[in-house]
């Protein structure tokens, strides 16, 4: 996912020009192994649905929703001949923005947010209508009240009303070059930037005034929102590692907006952490992670987990050269989920349709790998 000491223009390039990954076998099924994470499991099952990126049964990537717990998934676009991709809830939980690209086309871990047309459906999937062609509204992140759409290009930010589809304001990018969010009070918008001296960092940019900040510098991305607009969750692979052959594991951190205030939230040695989601009532974290680093859209994606935040900060398994460092981080339990890819969760009931497409992942549950 990180791309190291590279120009801003290099990286740039890179990003838009990068190779597939090779096709890695996901791991089997399972259930919660011990009652602390039981307890952990009823605790969440009803708070609403999570929607994510997977495998079907048929090969091609589609659109998942499965409750908190992993339970009741469904597949809620089944269309084998293109993949589906990056799910987005609008704040209500109403509808989805996702992506839609051929079936031929290797899921990148670096463009996804660029790639295929850009959808809005329904929160089941149903209505899905694609906002125009391949490539357009790139990096589509939803307002607060989802008649807006901020994309992130090449040319700069781009707030696009959803009604015209036509661009009612333009922002200089001020290096941010993917992976954009909107805060939930409508004052911010957070990225990955490659503008603070340091290629990779979490950066948050003032709408109203278009100055931005770096929020953590070096070697982190997919950066989310708290429900309170003043905190983000990130992925952070810290400097000074020796494990992973000296290449380090990455983390799951929490900042202020300022950047003046950053603390781990989750690690494990052996499993890259990425993804960070917060649930709408800010008491836990949604995420994903596994060996391969950027997550694995090559091959079928990666164990999803979730944690209370209440536990944080958190690091599981013996994992010794972690702890080592964070000697105060908690054991806790992890609830292990499918096997899937940037997850969103929202809290808003979504009604099972009458009839349901007999298409659904292989795997339900997915362990963390060791």
């Amino acid at each position: 996912m990180f791309i190291r000491s590279l120009s801003f223009a290099a990286a740039l390039a890179l990003i838009l020009s990068a190779a597939p990954w090779v096709a890695r076998s996901a791991p089997p099924a399972t259930a919660p192994a011990d009652d602390a994470t039981r307890v952990l499991a009823d605790e969440v099952k009803t708070k609403g649905w999570i929607a994510y990126a997977a495998r079907s049964a048929k090969g091609d990537w589609d659109i998942f929703l499965c409750r908190p717990d992993g339970s009741a998934i469904r597949n809620i676009t089944a269309t084998p001949d293109t993949n589906e991709a990056y799910p987005q809830f609008s704040r209500d939980g109403r509808h989805l923005l996702f992506r839609r690209l051929p079936k031929n086309e290797s899921i990148d871990g670096n463009r996804y947010g660029a790639q295929g047309e850009l959808i809005m459906a329904d929160a089941d999937g149903a209505h899905a209508t694609s906002l125009g062609k391949s490539g357009v509204f790139p990096w589509a992140c939803w307002s607060p009240d989802g008649t807006e759409i901020a994309c992130l290009g090449l040319e700069g930010i781009t707030i696009v009303d959803l009604a015209t589809k036509r661009t009612v304001r333009k922002l200089d990018r001020k290096g941010f070059f993917q992976q954009l969010s909107w805060s939930p009070d409508g004052k911010w918008l957070g990225g990955v930037s490659n503008g603070f001296g340091e290629a990779w960092s979490i950066a948050r940019m003032n709408l109203a005034t278009g100055e931005a900040n770096a929020v953590s510098n070096a070697d982190c991305c997919t950066p989310d929102w708290f429900p309170d607009s003043a905190h983000l969750i990130f992925s952070n692979r810290m400097p000074g590692q020796k494990t992973n052959n000296g290449y380090g594991w990455t983390q799951l951190w929490r900042a202020d907006g300022a950047g003046k205030e950053r603390t781990l939230v989750y690690a494990e040695d052996n499993r890259h952490v990425y993804g960070g989601h917060i649930s709408p009532d800010a008491k836990y974290v949604l995420f994903t992670g596994n060996m391969q680093e950027d997550g694995d859209p090559g091959s079928r994606g990666a164990p999803m987990s979730l944690l209370r935040l209440a536990d944080a900060p958190a690091i599981r398994g013996p994992s010794p050269a972690v702890r080592a460092l964070h000697p105060e981080a908690h054991n806790a339990p992890v609830l292990s989920l499918p096997v899937g890819w940037e997850p969103c969760w929202t809290f808003t009931e979504i009604p099972a349709p009458e009839t349901q497409p007999a298409s659904t992942q292989p795997a339900t549950h997915s362990p963390a790998p060791r």
